[in-house]
């Protein structure tokens, strides 16, 4: 059979490999420089590969599925099946079998492990085409679920299925994070690998997998969100498994170790261009005195207008290089903060405060070197009486602030970066920056006029 493998990254390689060892005709594209397997050809474009291709596997991913379905559909002879094996919505996989024709088109979800099980990972399968396809996989060796119907019915089985799955990665990424933090990361693996049906060989597949798919296997958590919500289901815990899975992709891209001391001197303005302006906080919440400067992670609190109490419980959790963050609900009659919970803070190494609400004693904020940004001063003290809360998600500025999420303040204001988006609006607000330097050159390296 002529076979066809769009995307030859590590799963579609390995299908491509289990299709030659079948001693099928495979031809192979990617526009990435990726390797092509043993005893495929590789076709320079995607009407080449496809043309005279009696089958067709879509193994792109699922952010750009649709665009791979549009770059072959015209060129897909008369009796071709197109299979797409993305994870995606099944929405997508709907609109997606419309672009190549719904007579042609198999839905195809993968549940299972391809790196361990190859080509023959077991498959579940609907669309039209779904009974050519199941011999298709068949032949292959992989266990076949064809449940014929509608294309998006296999993808509404594996977003169900990633529900769980995505989320036990996430979690077993999270513990062993936070046992390698308590000098006890063997300990936490060996109880994970006690509770799991494959030991250590599972523990570390779905360790080392989700790092290293954590920027797809975010979208496919998202999508299982999705499907959840539509089903009346509140996707509580598969939307934590998508932040983390985020968290790790972003983290992936940082330049280095230090995350905070790579933003220092990062305008507040070039990290705002690179964001679309997305998460600055209004003009009303300002700098306190000229050259004050801050980056940290963000410790929410949450007061009753003109109350501090919760405040200083928020002191008592903060780490080094936490700035606080605080809705004051833009009342402006008391300050919350003065001279001497600033001295607090600093002695924990909190690298500044956003208030909206007021502050005072700023002549004495501004000699100890803490950074403030308020929406007013005012001398009144704050009553403390309650209630209020710690480390939740926050109002500041018009900005939806959660703990954790990076603060980056200047004179200009102040601008909140999802954690899981830091690294990527790191380099951006770099890009900005080198090209805006670029441009200033230009501008003083023209004649006077």
């Amino acid at each position: 059979m002529r076979t066809t493998v769009l995307g030859l990254g590590e799963a579609g390689a390995l299908y491509a490999a289990g299709l030659v060892a079948r001693g099928w005709d495979v031809t192979g594209y990617d526009p990435a420089n990726t390797a092509t397997p043993d005893g495929a050809r590789r076709a320079d474009s995607p009407a080449e590969a496809v043309r005279d291709a009696e089958l067709v596997l879509s193994l792109v991913g699922g952010k750009v599925a649709r665009s791979a379905a549009e770059s072959v559909a015209a060129h897909l002879p008369p009796g071709a099946v197109f299979v797409d094996m993305n994870s995606m919505a099944p929405d997508a996989k709907r609109a997606t079998a419309e672009l190549v024709g719904p007579h042609r088109f198999a839905d195809v979800a993968v549940v299972g492990s391809v790196p361990e099980h190859g080509a023959a990972t077991g498959v579940v399968v609907s669309g039209v085409a779904s009974a050519r396809a199941a011999e298709v996989f068949r032949a292959l060796g992989a266990p076949v679920e064809d449940i014929g119907g509608e294309p998006g019915a296999a993808s509404v089985r594996k977003l169900l299925r990633s529900s769980f799955m995505k989320g036990l990665g996430a979690l077993i990424v999270e513990s062993v994070a936070a046992g390698a933090a308590a000098d006890a990361e063997d300990w936490v693996r060996g109880q994970i690998a006690d509770a799991l049906a494959g030991g250590h060989e599972t523990t570390e597949r779905l360790h080392d997998g989700t790092l290293k798919h954590a920027d797809r296997r975010a979208a496919e958590s998202v999508a299982s969100a999705e499907l959840l919500d539509s089903l009346g289901v509140r996707p509580v815990m598969i939307s934590a498994a998508a932040e983390l899975h985020r968290d790790r992709a972003d983290a992936a891209l940082a330049p280095g170790d230090d995350l905070l001391a790579a933003y220092a001197g990062l305008a507040v303005a070039n990290i705002g261009d690179a964001r679309e302006r997305m998460g600055m906080m209004d003009g009303g919440i300002h700098a306190l005195w000229r050259g004050v400067r801050a980056v940290g992670r963000a410790r929410t609190v949450w007061v009753r207008a003109g109350d501090n109490l919760a405040l200083h419980r928020a002191l008592d959790r903060c780490r080094a290089g936490d700035v606080l963050v605080v809705n004051g609900h833009g009342d402006t009659t008391r300050a919350l903060l003065g001279e001497l919970m600033a001295e607090r803070a600093k002695k924990r190494g909190v690298a500044g405060i956003v208030v909206d609400g007021a502050l005072r004693d700023v002549v004495e904020l501004e000699k100890i070197g803490f950074s403030a940004w308020a929406r007013a001063v005012i001398p009144a003290g704050p009553y403390k009486n309650g209630p209020g809360q710690v480390d939740v998600p926050v109002a500041v500025g018009g900005v939806v602030v959660h703990p954790g999420d990076l603060i980056v303040g200047d004179d200009d204001g102040v601008i909140v970066v999802p954690a899981a988006e830091a690294a990527a609006s790191l380099l951006g607000g770099r890009a900005v920056e080198a090209d805006e330097a670029g441009r200033r050159a230009a501008i003083l390296a023209e004649p006077a006029r």
